[in-house]
This record gives structure tokens, C-alpha cells and sequence, in this order.
């Protein structure tokens, strides 16, 4: 029963990440954003490519999905006494992570997860995601780099995890979601390193490249 129901939260969290709302979002303005911009399917890319209104509708679709499957996950630890349980939602979490990364309903190519992974951090322990939020916050603002944000931000989930004193499980599940985000912004890394990464721009018209955009 136990094996059973952590499939099961797997197979629900890869469905629910596996709607990938960036892509959704672009089909409604008759585009596909991985073929824009820096083709990435996310809230970033959308906001450049689409703006502001379409950039919102990502944002509330990629947290919508993160909660949903963090939630049945809940649910569903209520079904068994078993210590295991407590994993549940750590599990459909994670596969909805993986879903976004590699949607299905989406020939497999998707966005980084960035957003998804915060909101599934945030559900499972609120002292993590407000400690890396910040992180990311600073980095951003002192840098103009997302990619940036994210990378040190998703460096930092488990080191913060361990902190906190999450058990050892736990923590390699947050160790997964970092190397999840970490490869997903291998191109980003390439792009720092050589000092030709996107900016943010948030004053930008839609569908204006910000300097050094390389699409």
C-alpha cells in the first residue's frame, strides 16, 4: 500500500507539473515560447517575449500546480499510520518538478522549474523558501541575473534544509530539486561564465529583447 500510494503521488505530480503554463499561455497568443526569446518555456522568457499579463497568468499557473500536488500529497499521508507517509507530498513535489522540466503532454521539452521547485519548497517548509527567497532577491537586484538567483538559490535549498534540521531523506530530495534547477541552467552557467547571459528588464516593451539576449 505504501509502495502503491508513492507511485501514485509520482504519477499525479509528473501529470500536474507536466502542464506546463508557459507553453499554454503562448498558444493562446498564438505563439510557441520555446521558439522565442531565449526559448525557454517560463515565467522569464514569457515576460520578454509576451509581457507583463501574460507573465502573470505563468506565474499563478506554475504555483497553482506546485501547491495542488504538495497538497494531495498531504492528502494522501493521511491514508496510512506508516512513517513513510510523511513523504508523500515531498514525492508529488518533486514529480511535479520533473513534470514541468519534462512535460509530457508537451513532446518532453519545458521550462527550468525555478518557480514550481519555490512553491513546492515553500508548501513543504515555509522557514526554507522565505530564507532561499531572500537569497534570491538579493542576487537578483545587486546583479540583474535571474539565472544567477537561481542557481545560488537552488545551491542553497539544502544546505538551509540541513539548517533547519530536516532528516536525511528529505534532504537529498531537496539535493535532487537543486541538481534538477543547477542542469536545467546549464546553457545559463555557459552564458555567465563567458559574460553574455540575459538581463532582466522589466522596463521593456513586449517582445523587446533586453541587452545581450541571445536567441
Amino acid at each position: 500500500m505504501q509502495i502503491f500510494l508513492l507511485i501514485l503521488c509520482a504519477v499525479i505530480g509528473y501529470a500536474l507539473g507536466s502542464v506546463n503554463s508557459s507553453v499554454i499561455v503562448g498558444r493562446l497568443h498564438g505563439v510557441d515560447i520555446r521558439t522565442k526569446g531565449s526559448k525557454n518555456a517560463g515565467l522569464t522568457n514569457t515576460l520578454r517575449v509576451l509581457g507583463k499579463k501574460a507573465a502573470l497568468m505563468v506565474l499563478a499557473g506554475d504555483i497553482l500546480k506546485g501547491v495542488i500536488a504538495v497538497l494531495l500529497g498531504i492528502l494522501m499521508s493521511g491514508w496510512t499510520t506508516a512513517g513513510v507517509g510523511g513523504y508523500y507530498p515531498v514525492v508529488a513535489g518533486t514529480f511535479a518538478v520533473i513534470g514541468h522540466n519534462w512535460p509530457v503532454y508537451f513532446n518532453f521539452k519545458g521550462g527550468k522549474g525555478i518557480l514550481t521547485t519555490a512553491t513546492v519548497i515553500f508548501m513543504l517548509d515555509w522557514k526554507i523558501g522565505i530564507t532561499v527567497l531572500v537569497l534570491f532577491i538579493i542576487v537578483v537586484i545587486v546583479t540583474k541575473y535571474v539565472s544567477l538567483g537561481s542557481i545560488l538559490g537552488s545551491f542553497a535549498v539544502p544546505l538551509v534544509a540541513l539548517i533547519f534540521g530536516h532528516d536525511l531523506v528529505f534532504i537529498l530530495f531537496m539535493v535532487l530539486l537543486a541538481l534538477l534547477a543547477i542542469f536545467r541552467h546549464r546553457e545559463n552557467i555557459k552564458r555567465l561564465l563567458s559574460g553574455n547571459e540575459n538581463k532582466l528588464n522589466l522596463g521593456g516593451k513586449k517582445g523587446e529583447k533586453p541587452e545581450n539576449e541571445q536567441v
